[in-house]
């Protein structure tokens, strides 16, 4: 136990009570924020107080909270509640179980200093509650009963909002005497671009401010033509970086609008990374350009016209001849003899490394230019150079030697049985193997380790006949690889969705549009979804859509929620299923637009976090309460991007500092 968990636990111990079982965990009860609302807000009677100026204090305090707990029923019969201590620097607020030791002390210990207690205690089925808070003159005892059916009651309450009403709590938002913050403003600007119901004249006001939203993979295209051309360098800088899906035209003009030569060459480079393409006039810029730092940099396009690549390899500058080496296959012969005769080593190193891609490699030259792991990847090895490198004595070399595609099959045959689990590896995905082959080599792919598609089978996925050899394949990379394609034929689909090694059925459930509608379901039980692809395999066109109201009463979870995709599901069912006992099948009811203003509103102060965040985005919410969450700085992100925002809010949430 190390950091706050060992502190807290230190606390608990001076206190007197003894943690049960695992901590944290989630409760059923109110989250501590909302257990603290009665007791701190406004308007809040005492159930009971004990002045501070009575000699015994901390232990009234004490009695009068046991009083008060075993009446409320807060301690249970086996005499275990939950405690959260106000401003504990001991990590993030949650509730923990404890039991009363044989000598406790709440008011004496938990507070600045003894008392002066600050703790809220909840019974664990999250009925009653109890919390201990200091005013001006005494200490209070706050004892809330039946804290659900006055949830349900106070988020009906809330949801009865006249259209005066709505409009008023717009307007509270920026003024009167709760007025935001500069700091609270500056987050809004920061996270309303992310709101993808902003219209993109307030989206293109938002860069001054929030270059964030660039990561926004959906931004209407003005918005990505004002970064290209915005006057904040930062701005462009993080456009380039994030790769924002950009135009050849937009790739250009954010490159050769930047004034300085070093963060153009750096743009460029970014361009280079991604794979992008430039306009004719753009490649001629920047071959032509004054430093030689870009026109290096333009050499690495790959789509560099071969006349600007001819002329970057005569280039006075030693760096951008070096640079002009890339484009080797597209350069003249002439050109080719001039750069390994080069008066600049370099220059000559690198027009090697190029030439020896066709011309065997001799081990003298190798270690006579200095060369390394990349040579042995990428040149045509003379014959002995290359026995000598299957006995290196460097694993690392060894490995790299085994990427080089064109080694000799007797020699590949002699990595196969190399000691090191790396080397054999590699050997074990090269293209040309037989399966025969493949299988021999004595190669293990941890199951639950990071996969990768292989760069060979991705580039075979629109032939069939490769597809069925790399879905029979006894190796997981090729199996999981070949899944990864978009279109597949219907045998090569059965087989996949039938594979042993659910990542391989998890790819074709992400990436193959003929993924089957079994496997799918499969896969939903036990995956949510990626950063990459975020709603598979739920979003996938094959998922199921009909019957599913057969799941409503599953006893799993995760099928019982999709009885809400049915068509024919109805209001009703998305309330009962707000109540569900599992969170998973809450969030969903959170999802759902037919879900009552009241049950949103109650959702707010669910027990787990992920369906809190979800019902603070739910379109339904009443103002007034999207207003409190728009100025609370622990919820006003996910405030920020509720559909129901009203654009002349989002304006004046745009607006810069006065």
């Amino acid at each position: 136990m190390t950091g706050w968990r060992e502190e807290f636990a230190g606390l608990m111990e001076r206190v007197g009570l003894e943690i049960v079982g695992d901590w944290p965990g989630n409760e059923d009860a109110l989250p501590p924020r909302a257990a603290w609302r009665p007791v701190a807000a406004m308007g809040t009677e005492p159930t009971a107080s004990v002045p501070f100026d009575r000699p015994d204090l901390v232990s009234e305090i004490n009695a009068q909270w046991h009083r008060l707990a075993a009446e409320y029923g807060v301690i249970g019969a086996d005499g275990v509640f939950l405690i959260d201590v106000a401003d504990s620097r001991s990590g993030p607020r949650r509730w923990v179980r404890v039991r009363l030791g044989a000598q406790w002390d709440l008011a004496g210990v938990l507070g600045e200093r003894p008392g002066r207690p600050e703790f809220v205690t909840v019974a664990v089925d999250g009925e009653s509650l109890l919390g201990v808070t200091c005013e001006e003159y005494d200490v209070w005892l706050v004892a809330v009963d039946r804290v659900r059916e006055r949830q349900e009651e106070a988020a009906q309450a809330d949801a009865r909002e006249t259209p005066e009403e709505r409009e008023a709590a717009w307007t509270s938002l920026f003024e009167g005497p709760m007025r935001p913050t500069e700091k609270l403003r500056a987050g809004w600007r920061e996270w309303l671009g992310f709101n993808r119901s902003v219209p993109e004249d307030v989206l293109v006001r938002l860069l001054d401010t929030a270059p964030g939203l660039l990561w926004r993979r959906d931004l209407p295209p003005g918005v990505v033509d004002a970064a290209v051309g915005h006057p904040d360098r930062n701005v462009r800088a993080q456009l380039a970086e994030i790769r924002n899906p950009l135009t050849a035209g937009q790739w250009t003009r954010l490159i050769l609008g930047e004034p300085g030569s070093a963060r153009r060459a750096l743009l460029a480079e970014d361009a280079v990374r991604a794979g992008a393409e430039l306009t004719a006039e753009g490649y001629e810029r920047l071959a032509g350009d004054a430093s030689a730092l870009v026109r290096a940099e333009a050499a690495s396009f790959p789509a560099l016209p071969v006349g600007l690549l001819g002329a970057l390899a005569a280039d006075p500058e030693p760096a951008v001849r070096a640079a002009a080496c890339t484009g080797w296959e597209d350069l003249t012969p002439p050109a080719r003899e001039a750069l390994l005769g080069d008066a600049d080593s370099g220059v000559r190193a690198a027009a090697l490394l190029s030439h020896h891609r066709q011309h065997p490699l001799s081990r003298s030259v190798f270690e006579g230019h200095g060369f390394g792991d990349l040579a042995v990847r990428t040149c045509l090895l003379e014959r002995g150079f290359a026995e000598y490198l299957c006995g290196h004595e460097d694993a690392a070399r060894r490995r790299s030697l085994a990427r080089n595609p064109r080694l000799d099959p007797d020699l590949v045959a002699v990595l196969a049985e190399d000691d090191d689990d790396s080397v054999r590896f590699q050997v074990s995905v090269r293209p040309e193997l037989t399966e025969e082959q493949r299988a021999a080599v004595r190669a293990d792919v941890d199951p639950d380790g990071m996969r990768h598609t292989l760069p060979w089978v991705h580039a075979l996925h629109d032939d069939p006949e490769a597809m069925r050899r790399c879905a029979a394949s006894s190796h997981l990379l090729l199996r999981s690889s070949a899944a990864r394609a978009k279109r597949l034929p219907p045998d090569v689909v059965e087989r996949l969705a039938r594979d042993e090694d659910r990542v391989v059925r998890l790819f074709l459930a992400e990436s193959c549009d003929d993924a089957p509608a079994d496997m799918l379901l499969e896969v939903w039980l036990w995956w949510n979804g990626s950063f990459s692809f975020p709603g598979r395999p739920r979003s996938h066109p094959n998922f199921p859509r009909r019957d599913l109201l057969r799941y409503a009463d599953d006893p799993h979870h995760r099928l019982r929620q999709l009885a809400l995709d049915d068509p024919d599901s109805t209001p009703e069912l998305v309330e009962r299923f707000s109540r569900d006992p599992h969170w998973e099948v809450r969030r969903r009811a959170a999802e759902d637009l037919r879900l009552s203003p009241a049950s949103a509103v109650r959702l707010l102060d669910d027990p787990h976090e992920g369906v809190r965040l979800t019902a603070i985005r739910h379109a339904r919410l009443p103002a007034r309460t999207l207003v409190r969450l728009l100025r609370d700085l622990k919820t006003f992100r996910e405030a920020l991007v509720n559909p129901a925002l009203p654009v002349a809010v989002m304006r004046r949430i745009a607006e810069p500092a006065r």
